[in-house]
């Protein structure tokens, strides 16, 4: 029986039964395409908090059509295999390896199961073992490896719940694990197009109720559908020993959040209740939180959250009574949440947006109110009793403030940083964090200082640095500054500041990202311990630069340029056609929009969401090329959002063309997303390319009339705004050939498979040259290997015909 609900394939027989199809099967691109597109991923890590540890985590480069092709169920934002209990877009890691970071070379873990697919990796309190899900052909068996033995070994069966997310908690002895897990007499799957239903589905809006919600995917759409979730994200909570002897800790519920007190002694359970939501997903949906003594017994119900259907518009919205409800890490068992002070609504003028409050356990006494911030909450680092930061933003101004804040005396908040977080120039860095008694993460504080690691992007480079905050000066000290010019060394961490030794990544345009141990006390004092290899030696000799220039209205803009291997630089006697890959970004100012994070050491690594494989065939390409979008002084960014496109795409050829390398008649563009939006308008709207190249893209913003992107008017507000931006309004104009590429699973919010096919009717109905490929399958970002060799064959055949050929 498949359960893929809403199948976008039924959608597509029907909707192009007048189209003519080609009979086609997966194919493959050329030879020097696939050489680096087919290659072995390198692990990634996971370190303890002492930097002794090292795990190197293998999976495969891509997943196959298999893979793909399982059973899913799509309910309340979830995409789950309802055979596997774990999300059906899970990634599963094949291998682990064991490396003590001062030693020789990683070890096998022995034990793992045959053909492991493994998820849900959590490291045990003490960070001896580490626990981890295996999913087999019927659930999630529960397992643990022990980092001393570097053994594995199964504790259960494949009874584990993992469609709300990892169903794995250890207890603080870290000799004990909370696991969900399937309840004993749970009910099989309902078949919707099996199930008559026993009347028709009715929604209601109440006269002045304003929701402005964003077009949400996936939702419950009947009462089969609530009856499947609730059946899915119900679970049992067992506490397991480590030889899997379990015992039953909770009765069956909708866990949603699971989380010890960082002393052991408490635990909050959050539950999902009812009503639930045809229109939201089930982060929204009533939800209540309750706290329990170690051995289950209950103190206090410290939330209750009603269904949130209805929110102000704007992203600074935000829902009422208390929320962001987490444990303390600096206090052995204290709550902290914040409410909002302006009814959640952005328009409402207050002084103060949020405030942030503390309460003990056992919660005898109401909540302890410990400051209010001006602008909308953004987080808080927990340090000790005199320490913590807190930040606030502003989505409007792009504003965001970092204060220095005392917990216990509830001091004023004393501004640290107030920036543009768009400027990136002027990032601080973010605040280091340390292990305490607890266990948990605190500011990690030395002779009363904070450490900061910044990436120390500049207007003349990137130089990563660590500085020192003084908490009484609120003055920085540099205490190290990465000095390369040929490379990046990215801060990993702070392992012991005294000695001098930290973690670091280290990468060129033709390294491999690697880690080393550097020593900041001692001058070239580097140790290599990981060996990572670069897989795309073919292109190791391609030109790489990174190229300023200008708007024609003065903004500055940039693009990392590649130009193929052997091409003479000097001479530059063959004109090259060229390829523009990019993705809007909105600014509230010309200087942050102007502002460059590319470098040109960054190792070159070719993947299927951009142009740089075609360096390889012959192709200019500029990647990543700026396009911002900018609305100063109250005026909005999208007001102007063609006139601004074409001005970038025109810088672009033209600081390309101007030195000497392509042939300005021959150029084309693409993107994903936004980018495959962004594509289709400058097709539309100038004459600047041969040809583009528009992936997973939204075309009809009448479609998504709640905002968009990073627009947050509605469509009765702006109506002229919407109109203009949507090039299926436009389709009239467009006669640029055009490669329309969609997901037939697309699960992003906007981005419906019927956007691509709606568009591609319009645009064939009035005779434009434009190409459909809808990969079987995929979801908004594509993951089989079939599906992504065939993308790369489609868009080198389309290239080649339209652009290099023409």
């Amino acid at each position: 029986m498949k359960l893929i609900y809403c199948s976008i394939l039924a959608l597509l027989i029907a909707n192009t039964s007048m189209i003519a199809q080609e009979n086609i099967t997966y194919q493959k691109p050329s030879k020097e395409i696939l050489a680096l597109a087919d290659f072995e991923r390198a692990p990634t890590v996971s370190i303890d908090s002492k930097k002794e540890t090292m795990v190197l985590l293998y999976r495969n480069t891509y997943k196959d059509l298999d893979d793909l092709n399982q059973d899913e169920l799509r309910l309340g934002g979830l995409r789950i295999n309802p055979n596997t209990n774990i999300g059906s877009t899970t990634t599963f890691i094949n291998n682990l390896k064991v490396k003590k970071i001062n030693e020789g070379n990683e070890i096998q873990v022995k034990g793992l199961p045959k053909n492991p697919r493994i998820a849900n990796l959590s490291w045990s309190p003490d960070e001896s073992k580490i626990a981890f899900t295996h999913t087999t052909a019927t659930g999630n068996e529960l397992w643990v490896l022990d980092i001393k033995t570097v053994t594995a070994k199964k504790l259960t069966e494949a009874v584990l719940n993992a469609n709300l997310g990892n169903p794995i908690t250890w207890f603080k002895d870290a000799q004990s694990i909370l696991i969900k897990t399937l309840p004993a007499n749970r009910k099989g799957i309902i078949d919707p197009s099996k199930n008559i239903p026993e009347g028709p589905i009715v929604s209601v809006s109440e006269q002045g109720v304003v929701s402005q919600n964003r077009t949400y995917q996936d939702l419950l759409k009947n009462k089969t559908d609530e009856i499947n979730f609730e059946n899915i994200t119900t679970s049992e909570l067992y506490k397991t020993d480590l030889n899997g002897n379990k015992t039953l800790y909770k009765p069956a519920a909708m866990y949603y959040g699971e989380s010890f007190s960082p002393d052991g002694k408490y635990i909050m359970l959050t539950v999902i209740e009812k009503p639930f939501s045809y229109i939201v997903p089930l982060s929204r949906f009533p939800m209540k939180s309750t706290v329990y003594d170690e051995k289950g017994n209950p103190i206090r119900l410290v939330n209750d959250v009603a269904l949130s259907e209805v929110m102000p518009k704007g992203f600074m919205a935000t829902r009422k009574g208390k929320r962001s409800m987490s444990w303390r890490s600096d206090k052995a068992a204290s709550l902290f949440f914040v409410e909002a002070l302006d009814e959640g609504n952005p328009a409402n003028e207050v002084a103060y947006r949020d405030a942030l409050y503390s309460w003990d356990a056992p919660f005898n006494s109401e909540p302890n109110l410990l400051t209010q911030t001006p602008q909308r909450f953004g987080g808080i680092q927990w340090g000790d009793e005199e320490t913590a930061i807190v930040y606030d933003q502003w989505y409007d101004t792009r504003n965001i403030k970092t204060y220095l804040f005392n917990p216990t005396t509830k001091s004023e908040l004393k501004i640290i940083s107030d920036r543009n977080y768009q400027d990136i120039y002027s990032d601080p860095g973010d605040f280091q964090t340390a292990k305490n008694e607890f266990g948990r993460y605190t500011l990690q504080k030395e002779n009363n200082q904070l450490l900061l690691v910044g990436e120390g992007h500049t207007k003349n480079g990137q130089f990563p640095f660590i500085d020192a905050l003084d908490l009484k000066s609120l003055k920085t000290k540099r205490l190290y500054q990465s000095r390369y010019t040929d490379k990046i060394e990215s801060i990993q961490s702070i392992n012991d500041l005294k000695k001098g030794s930290i973690l670091v990544n280290i990468q060129s345009k033709t390294d491999y990202p690697n880690y080393y141990i550097r020593n900041i006390n001692k001058k070239e004092d580097l140790k290599q311990i990981t060996f990572n290899k670069n897989p795309f030696e073919s292109i190791k000799d391609v030109h790489k630069e990174i190229i300023k220039y200008k708007r024609k209205d003065g903004v500055e803009l940039s693009g990392t340029l590649y130009l193929p291997a052997g091409y003479d630089l000097k001479k530059k006697k063959e004109k090259l056609p060229l390829l523009i890959w990019a993705y809007p970004t909105e600014y509230v100012d010309k200087n942050s929009a102007g502002q460059s994070s590319a470098n040109p050491n960054e190792f070159t690594f070719p993947f299927y969401g951009s142009f740089v494989y075609w360096a390889a065939k012959g192709y200019a390409v500029l990647d990543d090329a700026s396009f911002p979008i900018i609305g100063e002084n109250n005026e909005q960014p999208n007001d102007t959002f063609i006139e601004q496109l074409v001005a970038n795409a025109e810088a672009a050829i033209d600081a390309v063309d101007n030195l000497g390398y392509i042939d300005r008649k021959k150029v084309a563009v693409g993107g994903h997303s936004y980018g495959a939006f962004m594509t289709a308008n400058l097709l539309t709207h100038s004459n600047l390319f041969k040809c583009g190249i528009a992936r997973s893209g939204a075309y009809n913003r009448t479609l998504t009339p709640f905002g968009f992107q990073s627009e947050q008017r509605n469509y009765w507000e702006v109506p002229t705004v919407y109109n203009t931006m949507s090039p299926f309004m436009t389709a009239d104009k467009m006669k640029t050939p055009m490669l329309l590429v969609h997901g037939e699973a697309d699960n992003n919010p906007g981005t419906f498979t019927l956007q691509t096919e709606r568009y591609f009717q319009a645009l064939k109905g009035l005779g434009a040259p434009v190409r459909m490929v809808i990969l079987p399958k995929e979801s908004h970002s594509y993951v089989a290997k079939e599906n992504i060799l065939h993308l790369l064959w489609e868009q080198e055949q389309f290239l080649d015909k339209y652009l290099k050929n023409e």
